[in-house]
């Protein structure tokens, strides 16, 4: 093995739902106060009161990763089941009550985020410029929210559909260099768009606390196991591109409406469906993209140890299906969306076998 990889660390969102109703509920600090006793600051809230997040410490290995992703998970379910509630991994509410919520229901949306680290500015935004082209494919990797308060979509990923409507979310720009990023964030705040930094909600940004490139594009997964894959190709993606960055290349330029094209058709077919080729604009299935990807980075993973857990946990997903693939198929067996959510409380927490599976992937 040669050098290290960088440190990589994952924050995923869940919603609280009634264990009897299995509606959304606004009572994330009722399972926070319980969870950070084994937690502690892996734990904490989210931008509204139906929401908590876990976080792992910053790891080395894509063992070390997934474990704490299975640990925070099955420690969140038993503090939610302790109270009569429990935690689900979904982009998007399947059930949510009627009437006002606690803040706003377009931002009860739930996302996985990866931190790699790379604590140099500049760098961070020339990588960011390099992963762009596999956004889109990303997003058809973990899409996970068909479901909007009691109905199906009809996309895969509505919870892409939802962020695009902000000003300061979606796509990140192509930068040049630190002063034109800097001169956009300032426009951003001039303009109102902004509270704060932190309230920078590109797919990929330089995190505003951390010394990271934060990449925040996907639905949150269904499982641990997806989540730990999907941070484990995010990294090697970030290490592929580090030499060409170091080299002085900027990456390759996408007009933003091809990519904006690309993000609505990963959106709207996930793993199983076509997507837009953002280099070319030539509509492709999209497990050929996905296999572009993980040609691209398939080196990067040898070296560091990483490839056949990463392509057996790869296989099982395409042979299963995505999470909205899998969430449909529940409402299909047990006839309602009140069976979407048992499935998102049973494979959330890892108490069963069955969802995407590989070799390594039993949660316990």
């Amino acid at each position: 093995m040669g050098i290290e990889p960088p440190r990589f660390g994952v924050e995923e969102e869940f919603l609280v739902v009634d264990q009897v109703t299995r509606t959304v509920v606004p009572e994330a600090a009722t399972v926070i106060a319980r969870a950070e006793a084994s937690l502690g600051k892996r734990v904490g809230g989210d931008i509204t009161r139906l929401q908590v997040e876990a976080r792992t410490d910053p790891c080395l290995t894509v063992e070390q990763l997934y474990a704490q992703l299975a640990e925070g998970r099955r420690v969140l379910d038993e503090a939610a089941a302790a109270g009569g509630l429990r935690v689900v991994a979904t982009g998007t509410p399947v059930l949510a009550e009627p009437g006002a919520p606690p803040m706003t229901d377009e931002l009860a949306i739930c996302s996985v985020h990866v931190h790699v680290e790379l604590p140099e500015t500049e760098q961070a935004l020339m990588v960011s410029n390099h992963l762009r082209p596999h956004l889109p494919s990303l997003i058809a990797l973990a899409a996970n929210s068909p479901y909007w308060n009691r109905r199906d979509t009809g996309y895969a990923s509505w919870r892409t559909m939802i962020s695009s409507r902000w000003p300061v979310a979606g796509p990140p720009p192509y930068f040049t260099s630190v002063e034109h990023h800097d001169a956009l964030v300032n426009t951003l705040h001039d303009a109102g768009a902004l509270v704060d930094n932190g309230t920078i909600f590109w797919d990929i940004r330089p995190s505003a606390l951390l010394p990271t490139l934060e990449i925040r594009v996907a639905d949150v997964p269904m499982t641990a196991q997806e989540s730990a894959l999907f941070a484990a190709l995010v990294r090697a993606l970030v290490v592929h591109v580090l030499p060409a960055v170091e080299a002085g290349d900027p990456g390759p330029v996408i007009p933003a409406e091809l990519l904006r094209l690309a993000y609505w058709r990963a959106a709207r077919d996930g793993l199983g469906g076509s997507g837009v080729d953002p280099l070319t604009g030539r509509l492709v299935p999209t497990v050929d993209l996905v296999e572009w990807l993980l040609q691209t980075i398939r080196p990067v993973l040898e070296e560091h140890g990483d490839l056949d857990r990463v392509v057996g946990w790869l296989r099982a997903l395409i042979r299963d299906g995505d999470g909205a693939t899998r969430q449909r198929r529940a409402a299909e067996r047990t006839g309602g969306l009140t069976g979407v959510v048992d499935e998102l409380i049973t494979q959330t927490a890892g108490h069963a076998s069955a969802g995407v599976t590989g070799e390594e992937s039993t949660d316990r």
